[in-house]
């Protein structure tokens, strides 16, 4: 989710949200896992490895709690954006650089359950998770940790200053009062690129969203790698930014962000960046225990954890995407600055599965040069 996530403001969170006086809570993702052929008795010695994106970053308290119950300390291997990290995966399955992987959403989803890369563990906490982000249920493979919707983004101070109304949907951005003002994410690298380009599937249909990318390259749409460099250098809304793109392909969840990070002492009426929420599509982000993990029950320990209760109420203002564990207390300046998106553009995990080689060979033929 994710997400996925603001990972660089993240690793900002603590000193800027306290400067704010407000409670940073903390994130994570897990998953399940279970005992597989290549797991052995033993608890694999007191380390677990977590590997994830590079959005990913828990206070260190958080992880501390973790040990503190279990024993087990957690080293963090972020591998880049999440599309890198499950191609990694995949390439080093049965042979993993780590026990768990986070951050695996249902974009990229088929592809690691098919090539085998996690064996199955039935989490705790499961009870109090929504079936309809339960996409692994009945072999428990992956646990769903938190969701969020991808959305185009925009700077408000940009548009206020040029008399310019932002877009709302996916229409909007291939009209010429928007052109060159638009960055995407990599569908073949990236996680939130790739949720992007299923929202224009979704939108327009399988024989429709190629013409509807036309539009967009003709427009000036500018395609980077990754959501970091996306948001983080090219768009102009970020705190700190240089960019020059006022419109960018993040989340919904992302102007609390900016709210939170923006280190002024009371909060503002609205936050600096806006959410056409008309672009939207739902992420649902999982973790898993690797097959032939080092330390398979430090893994399963560290699913259970990240299904907690306590674990789930931190996602919100450490890794800005909503908690999948019902019933999770929200704060203010999530859902105050946050969008609430009540129709996201969304695929069936089926067709992701048959048809998203196809589709991001299709896309990058249209848009990247």
């Amino acid at each position: 989710m994710h997400p996925s996530h603001p990972g660089r403001a993240m690793r900002r969170a603590a000193t800027l949200a306290t400067a704010l006086g407000l409670t940073l809570l903390t994130a994570c993702g897990g998953s399940e896992d279970a005992a597989g052929p290549g797991d052995s008795e033993g608890a694999g010695g007191d380390e677990v490895t977590l590997v994830t994106h590079d959005s990913f970053e828990v206070p260190q308290e958080v992880l501390d709690a973790f040990t503190a119950e279990t024993g087990y300390q957690v080293e963090v291997l972020r591998g880049g954006d999440a599309g890198v990290v499950v191609n990694q995966a995949v390439l080093s399955r049965g042979n993993p650089q780590g026990d768990v992987l986070f951050g695996v959403d249902n974009t990229l989803l088929s592809r690691a359950l098919d090539a085998g890369v996690f064996v199955p563990h039935e989490a705790a906490g499961l009870a109090e998770v929504p079936e309809e982000f339960q996409l692994d249920a009945g072999e428990h493979r992956v646990t769903p940790v938190d969701t969020g919707d991808v959305c185009v983004n925009y700077d408000r101070g940009y548009f206020a200053e040029h008399d310019l109304t932002p877009p709302e949907t996916l229409d909007d951005l291939t009209d010429p009062a928007y052109r060159d003002l638009l960055v995407v994410e990599n569908a073949a690298t990236s996680s939130p690129g790739l949720g992007f380009l299923l929202a224009t599937v979704d939108a327009y249909g399988e024989d429709g969203w190629q013409e509807y990318w036309q539009r967009l390259a003709e427009n000036g749409v500018e395609v980077v790698d990754g959501w970091e460099q996306a948001y983080y250098e090219r768009f102009s809304g970020a705190g700190g930014s240089s960019g020059d793109r006022p419109l960018v392909v993040s989340y919904a969840s992302s102007p609390p962000a900016e709210v939170a990070f923006g280190g002024g002492e009371e909060l503002p009426d609205e936050a600096p960046t806006g959410v056409a929420t008309g672009t939207c599509f739902r992420q649902i982000e999982f973790a898993g225990l690797l097959d032939g993990a080092a330390n398979p029950e430090g893994g399963r320990a560290l699913l259970d954890f990240l299904l907690s209760d306590a674990f789930q109420r931190e996602l919100p203002m450490s890794m800005f995407v909503n908690p999948v564990r019902e019933g999770t207390e929200l704060p203010e300046v999530f859902t105050r600055y946050g969008a609430t998106v009540a129709e996201p553009w969304s695929v069936e995990p089926t067709a992701i599965a048959e048809h998203r080689e196809d589709w991001v060979d299709e896309w990058t033929s249209l848009v990247v040069r």
